[in-house]
């Protein structure tokens, strides 16, 4: 089913008189709801192009799950990025159209799989430091199958790249259009099919690497395992970095990724958007399938020409109710659904840790830091995990990507000189099925703990705060449906993820769960804005 046939009524009735009435009126032309960075680039967009746009953000501060906090109690001058973490996936064409620039830190190394024992990898941009890793502590097939991923998917990346300024096509015509003929049915397949069979083409040795590439790449905040089709184009969507200086890899952002949203926020408001903080939306007001404006939880209503929601579908349909919309409409919203199987431990540690296979500091802090079961029992026990998870059981050795950004970026540390820290866990329920997250939250995160004890003895003894949030803590600090980080999985892809334009006339998504996926990417505000001026016959002045 495609998604544009619901938007007919849209383009062939409404555009033309909403046209004229955006020159005319002094209320506003588009309201904005939500201050996520997806919402601020498109208040960006359309404020430029001379509309009348406000804002609307729930919270305090702008920024929705991309901002900069101080959460630690016993350590409240330390900030720390409590939801999205690094800047990886924007396409460095949209900050030049915004003019926005960002401070970016390379993290190199950017990877550290440590083991138990000796043995450990320091991913980064020497290659013949990384060579010699391999060869001591692998084996020297393992080296030449991530060089070929590397080198496979880099190409993959610079083919797909220009398709996500673009209106989303099918992912058969996207390969038409945009990848080299030699690749076409290898992005056909990567997108496709489960990650295991992307990475099994390049006959790692070793199911220590193959793991530590599926999980943070395929399953990275994704209802999906092993084998799960759709795995590939997470794979995929979380190898797109092409930020400069990135060299495909993620990146720190100075001041956290709060920064990225108040340069947005910037933005917006020099361009003349007004941004209303403390402003919750409790419904949007519709007529005759027709986007009237929206009446706040103060009981205010503010009237204007289109809305454009930044919040995930789920709100959207929830806030505009369910019968304005077709039963298909629904149906394949419904079919969408998927609770969120992320965890974070957002962490203060008064030191660094030390590791038994790399006591010496040799930027493995610096990193994103791989916590994986032994090699002998990594692939059994991701399958076994991802089944508890489904069966609503806390996993006993969840995978775990660890992070301290603090040393990469010390503008964020407090006077004492603490370090912040995370965890990032997949997969855990988003219901527990013979307990409650409240009885059993503080438990799993000491066991956690009690897991980077085993490759860094004596990290419990460092932690002086934590601040967790469970998949329904996700949901209720970010205000994100079902407490999915992507709003819907990333393993829907191109024309198959939520429209920009739904069926009723003015009302548009903003959202990650249009294309071209979850993170923070940008695309969905630069397109949702395209698609309404397109509505309206307005040409936009950025082309």
């Amino acid at each position: 089913m495609c998604w544009c046939n619901h938007i007919t009524r849209l383009k062939e009735v409404g555009a033309t008189a909403l046209r004229s009435s955006f020159a005319t009126s002094s209320k506003p032309d588009v309201l904005v709801l939500g201050g996520g960075h997806n919402g601020l680039v498109a208040a960006t967009l359309l404020a430029r192009q001379g509309l009348q746009v406000q804002v609307l953000e729930a919270k305090d501060t702008v920024g929705g799950a991309c901002k900069t906090e101080y959460p630690f109690k016993n350590a409240p001058g330390l900030g720390t990025s409590t939801g999205a973490y690094l800047l990886g996936v924007m396409p460095p064409e949209l900050l030049r159209i915004l003019g926005v620039d960002m401070p970016l830190k390379r993290r190199d190394p950017h990877y550290f799989l440590p083991t138990t024992g000796k043995r450990y990898l320091l991913f980064g941009s020497d290659l013949e430091a990384m060579k010699a890793q391999f060869l001591k502590f692998f084996s020297h097939q393992d080296w030449k199958a991530s060089r070929a991923l590397q080198t496979e998917i880099e190409a993959i990346r610079d083919d797909v790249a220009p398709s996500w300024l673009q209106h989303p096509l099918s992912l058969e015509q996207t390969a038409d259009k945009y990848v080299r003929p030699s690749l076409q049915q290898t992005f056909v397949d990567l997108c496709q099919q489960p990650v295991a069979a992307y990475l099994n083409r390049f006959e790692f040795k070793s199911p220590l690497l193959k793991s530590m590439y599926a999980v943070t790449d395929g399953f990275s905040g994704l209802n999906g395992s092993w084998q799960t089709p759709g795995t590939g184009m997470n794979f995929l969507m979380h190898n797109m970095c092409r930020l400069p200086g990135a060299d495909g890899t993620w990146m720190v952002v100075e001041g956290g990724m709060g920064t990225v949203t108040q340069r947005l926020a910037h933005a917006a408001r020099q361009a003349g958007a007004t941004i209303c903080t403390d402003s919750r939306v409790d419904q949007i007001l519709i007529q005759d399938n027709i986007t009237r404006g929206v009446r706040l939880s103060s009981g205010e209503e503010i009237m204007a020409k289109a809305v454009m929601v930044n919040a995930d579908p789920f709100t959207l349909r929830r806030l505009a109710g369910s019968d304005s919309f077709p039963q298909a409409f629904n149906d394949r919203l419904d079919n969408m659904k998927r609770d969120g199987t992320t965890m974070k431990v957002n962490m203060a540690l008064r030191d660094l840790p030390k590791f038994t296979c790399l006591p010496e500091r040799q930027g493995q802090h610096n990193t994103t830091i791989h916590l994986l079961p032994e090699e002998d029992q990594v692939e059994q026990a991701i399958t076994d995990c991802f089944e508890d998870v489904q069966q609503g059981r806390l996993p006993a050795f969840p995978t775990i990507e660890w992070y301290i950004h603090t040393t990469v970026d010390p503008s964020l540390q407090d006077k004492e000189g603490s370090h912040n820290s995370a965890l990032f866990v997949q997969w855990v329920p988003y219901t527990l099925a013979s307990s409650s997250w409240e009885e059993e939250e503080s438990k799993y995160v000491q066991h956690l703990l009690s897991i980077c004890d085993r490759f860094a003895p004596g990290t419990s003894d460092l932690v002086l705060d934590t601040f967790t949030l469970t998949p329904p803590k996700i949901e209720s600090h970010f205000g994100i449906s079902h407490g999915h980080i992507h709003h819907i999985d990333n393993a829907f892809g191109f024309d198959q993820r939520f429209p920009y334009s739904t069926p009723v006339e003015g009302l548009y998504s903003a959202s990650a769960g249009t294309h071209p996926g979850g993170s923070v990417v940008g695309c969905a505000g630069h397109k949702a804005a395209a698609e309404l001026l397109k509505d309206f016959q307005l040409k936009p002045n950025w082309q």
